[in-house]
Formats: structure tokens, sequence, C-alpha cells
């Protein structure tokens, strides 16, 4: 397949659907695939760790931005993800990351353990003879976990899944006129709401990650702007569960279609991890990034022009043989399995413990309700954020 019509077919809710021998179709065109001077697309794992890792590829940042997406500062969406540190280079990276790293802390996640497996236990327990694991387990549950993270009231926790689906929309790599109409719409009230949480932490902070973001905030000098603050709550929001969400669904199908490794998740708690591990690598909950070169640079031996577009397939390097023997198979007991799920260098994702602890407590607890299929699942037509759309199960009491 040439590759130009392996991307095309990418971009097609087919191909979102499954991506894998799209992957594959480019694999033979070498580690990098160039097509022309301003998109390069990197399939090989060390090619997409080096990426990763290489100070002379920038994230789309506003200036970034202004060349892809003039009218980008008018999408509340767009302008919140570019003012976080998903969309910043250093230093305002650097200083950011910082920032967050101190109040997303190892001791706070860890203190919340017993919080995750609570949850995991009531919803699991709750699920009932038929059951949509998309809506009654993978969304609940990271929405809950985050929300008492950040310190968001119970009663508002409902409303984040739709206006996070509408958000995440402007991360594809093609945005539809419709999609950027509801992320815009959806940006401006998760802003606005926000806004009046950290006003409220701020009269009475509490041990959360607002009230400590917020204090950042209100320390003034090289700490954070009022947009910094409110894009990086957002990010912190929308990150920490969608992609948890997703990363639960397509656990859930791996144990739909392999019962006998649902029974073992069920019975040995020492499996739960190299499954997730698994999971993480054979069908990543996030399949792409991009990069921008900052100066024309090298990529795997190819050069790459400033300005360029970079677009690094983690999916596809999750799948490279010349990392992973025989990486077609799902295989829990595989050696040094490193998925690059969650990125690598100075943009890898702060949350990736958090979600890691949520399917290792919740996919054994599920198994051990002996999930089988409902029905057929719907795969969300996204390829950047690969997940379920809804996923029907039948489970015993």
């Amino acid at each position: 397949m040439d590759p130009m019509d392996a991307v095309t077919a990418l971009l097609s809710p087919e191909g979102a659907g499954d991506p894998y021998p799209l992957y594959e179709a480019l694999r033979p065109y070498g580690p990098v695939v160039s097509l022309g001077e301003t998109l390069h697309l990197v399939v090989g794992y060390e090619a997409v760790d080096a990426a990763l890792r290489d100070p002379a590829l920038g994230v789309p940042d506003a200036a970034g931005m202004d060349g892809r997406w003039p009218e980008w500062r008018h999408n509340r969406a767009v302008s919140l993800f570019v003012t976080s540190m998903l969309r910043s280079n250093p230093p305002a990276h650097t200083r950011m990351r910082r920032l967050a790293a101190g109040v997303f802390t190892a001791r706070r996640v860890g203190r919340l353990r017993d919080t995750v497996a609570g949850q995991v236990a009531e919803l699991v327990d709750a699920l009932p003879p038929e059951a949509d694991v998309m809506e009654e387990l993978a969304y609940p549950l990271p929405v809950a976990v985050i929300c008492a993270l950040l310190g968001v009231p119970a009663s508002d926790r409902a409303r984040f899944r739709r206006l996070a689906v509408d958000l995440t929309a402007v991360l594809e790599l093609v945005v539809s006129q419709d999609q950027a109409e509801r992320a815009h719409a959806a940006g401006k009230e998760v802003a606005a709401y926000l806004a009046d949480l950290a006003a409220r932490r701020r009269a009475e902070p509490g041990d959360d990650l607002v009230s400590a973001l917020t204090q950042a905030y209100d320390a003034g000098g090289d700490r954070l702007t009022g947009d910094e603050l409110l894009g990086n709550l957002m990010l912190l929001l929308v990150a920490g569960f969608e992609t948890t969400a997703n990363l639960l669904g397509n656990g859930t199908a791996v144990l739909l279609d392999r019962p006998e490794l649902a029974r073992r998740l069920a019975d040995d708690e020492a499996f739960a991890e190299p499954f997730v591990e698994e999971v993480l690598r054979w069908d990543a909950p996030v399949q792409l990034t991009d990069r921008i070169p900052l100066r024309d640079t090298v990529v795997a031996g190819v050069p790459v022009r400033a300005g360029s577009q970079v677009v690094l397939l983690l999916g596809a390097a999750n799948r490279d043989p010349a990392r992973f023997a025989g990486p077609a198979a799902f295989d829990p007991a595989r050696a040094q399995n490193t998925p690059i799920t969650f990125g690598a260098g100075a943009h890898y994702c702060l949350g990736a413990p958090l979600a890691r602890l949520e399917a290792q407590l919740a996919l054994p607890a599920l198994a051990r309700r002996r999930p089988r299929r409902a029905g057929p699942a719907a795969r969300r037509s996204r390829l950047t954020l690969r997940g379920y759309a809804s996923l029907p199960v039948t489970v015993t009491p």
C-alpha cells in the first residue's frame, strides 16, 4: 500500500476502528515515513522514543498553532490546551511541569489507593446482569477518582464525561467544523466551572490539587498565570479520566476475547500488573502524539525541516517487531515489556501511575464477575484517543 493511501485510510472511521494493519503497511518504508517535506510519520519504537526525548522537537505550542490553525485563539478548548503543559515548550513547560509534579506527588496518589479500591468495589458490585462497561465502570471510576483528587464535588462529576469527549476532539489530526464548535462550547463551560471552583478553593483551601495549584497561581512571580491555571486544571481533569476510561475498556475487550486470561486475572493478584502493561502495549488508549521541529534536524536518519509536522505513532511503535517479539500477539508474559503509550522525556504522562493503579484494581474485580459479551461493541471513531463508545456485557451475580 502506498504511504499516502495508508494515511488516508487511517483518517477514516474504518481506519481508526482498526489502525494496526495500516501501521504494518507503513512499516516497510522505514521507521520514519516522509510524505513530502511537511509531514513525517514515525512508526519505529526506537525512533519514537528518541523523538519524544529530543529537545529539537517541540510540541505544537502557540507559535506552532499559529501556522497550523490561525484562528485557534478563538476556540476555547484549543486555547486551554495550548496554555497547559500539554502544548507548552521550555521554559514555560519546565516551570508548569515542576509546579504540577510538586502537587501531583506519588504520596498524594498513593493515598488514593483505598479510594480507588472502594470505588472499584462499589461500581463492580453494582453492575446489573446486563451492563455497558463503558457507562457503568470505565467512565464512572476514573471520573470519581480524578474528581476526588482535584476536589470536584461529587454532585458535579456526571457532567464531565460529555465535556471531555467534546474537548478532546481537538486533539485529533483532523477536526471537523462541528467538532470544533462543540469543543469551543465545552471549553467555555469547563473554564467557567474551574474558575469558580478555584475561587471557592481560594476561600476555603483543602488537601486537593485545585487548592494546591491555586496557591501556586496566587504566589505570583514566575509561577502560574490565570490561563495556565485553568488550562492545567482542565488537562488534569480531562486526561485524568479520558485516557484511563479507554484503558479500562480496551482491557475489558481483551478479557472478553480471552476467558483463560480472565480466569487467571480473577484468581492471581500478581497477574494484574503484567496484564495491564500488555493492554497498554497491545491496544494503547493513546495512539499518537505530534511534534514540530524547532530547527532543521534529523529523526532516525531522516532530515526534517523546522516547522514541519512529525506524527509519532505510539500504537505502531508498541507493535514494532524490532522491539517486541511477535508483537501482534497478546502476551502478558513477554519479557521487558515497556510500552511507550504514556510517552517519554519531558512530556511523560504525570498521571501514568494513577491510570495503572485504577486498571490493576478494576480489571481483576471485573474478571471476578465473569463478564461475557452481550452484543456488538461500538468503537469511537477517533484515532488519537482509542476507546469504546459502548461495550455491552453480561456478568454473574
